[in-house]
């Protein structure tokens, strides 16, 4: 059974919820909100960091209109992979929106499993400062000829704190915090946010879970039914676009390396369902990990209803 904790955070003046959703890969967070902000009467602000781009469909899982079934969903093909939409930028445009939503509604769903994306629109991102493009570009090269494991060292070295703290196989953390360190000769942990950002809403926070074997079975068929929906031949024609930042992940990475011959058919099969399955335990362990959520079974709607409708404050709904 999964464990609960949860986390309120608000001013008394505050009559505005964002109830947040989050969780690993394949957990079934699309199926549940769409319930949820059907039961609130309100919509679902995503909190993905490549379903926003049009052009990534099948590798990203991204939900059908019949699987939206009427609930509006934001963030969802907003974008084009030409462009390169950072976490700063998700963060003013999804307040923007929220302050939009928020004069209708008072409660808004966001979902996703992108937790840099959630923790910027509910506590502000670190001040960084402005960096060099070439540094960035040395860098993703470097990724592609040296490997992941060179970067992890230089960052161990350059920033001993932050290496404990992030995930070291998450390619696109590293070369952030390489590209800071290597521009300002300061370590990136020096720049973090020691405080939250004050927001006009109170954030309610809540994860989705379910028994490794259920998640990791789930992950199994959803690999299955992307491959058989075009996966490959997605990637093919994204190949332009792979040294992009929402490319760099499971799920066209194993597939750029297959086209380039690195390895057979079978062998792609095998490490996509792998790295999907090492990448969902990932995330379950950054959302226990770095923030506050109250974890529930990926069916509880109800239990999440009720939880909601508590934490709705005074003048809000109920």
């Amino acid at each position: 059974m999964v464990t609960f904790v949860v986390a309120l955070r608000f001013s008394v003046s505050l009559t505005k919820t964002l109830l947040v959703i989050a969780g690993p890969t394949a957990v079934g967070k699309t199926s549940l909100c769409v319930q949820l902000a059907k039961a609130l009467q309100t919509d679902v602000v995503s909190a993905d960091s490549r379903q926003l781009y049009r052009e990534l469909t099948i590798g990203t899982a991204k939900p059908t209109p019949a699987e939206m079934d009427g609930v509006r969903h934001h963030f969802i093909d907003s974008h084009s992979i030409t462009e390169l939409v950072s976490a700063g930028q998700y963060e003013r445009e999804a307040l923007a929106l929220l302050d939009q939503l928020f004069q209708e509604k008072d409660v808004v769903i966001l979902s996703g499993g992108t937790g840099l994306y959630i923790n910027a629109v509910c506590y502000g991102l670190d001040d960084m400062p402005s960096t060099d493009l070439n540094t960035r570009e040395q860098l993703m090269a470097r990724l592609q000829t040296e490997g992941l494991a060179a970067l992890q060292a230089e960052l161990r070295r350059l920033d001993p704190v932050y290496a404990q703290t992030v995930d070291m196989q998450n390619s696109q953390r590293v070369v952030r915090a390489l590209e800071v360190c290597l521009t300002t000769g300061r370590p990136y942990s020096s720049f973090r946010r020691q405080e939250a950002a004050e927001r006009p809403f109170r954030s309610v926070m809540v994860a989705l879970d379910r028994p490794r074997e259920a998640l990791y079975e789930r992950i199994d068929r959803r690999m299955d039914a992307m491959l058989a929906a075009g996966l490959v031949d997605e990637a093919r024609s994204l190949l332009p676009y792979r040294a992009h930042n929402a490319l760099q992940t499971v799920g066209y990475k194993e597939v750029f390396e297959y086209l380039d011959g690195a390895y057979e058919y079978e062998e792609m099969v095998h490490r996509l369902k792998r790295n999907s399955r090492r990448y969902a335990k990932r995330q379950v362990t950054w959302f226990r990990h770095q923030g506050d959520f109250r974890w529930f079974g990926a069916e509880d709607v109800e239990g999440i209803l009720q939880m909601s409708r508590r934490a709705t404050p005074p003048g809000g709904s109920d």
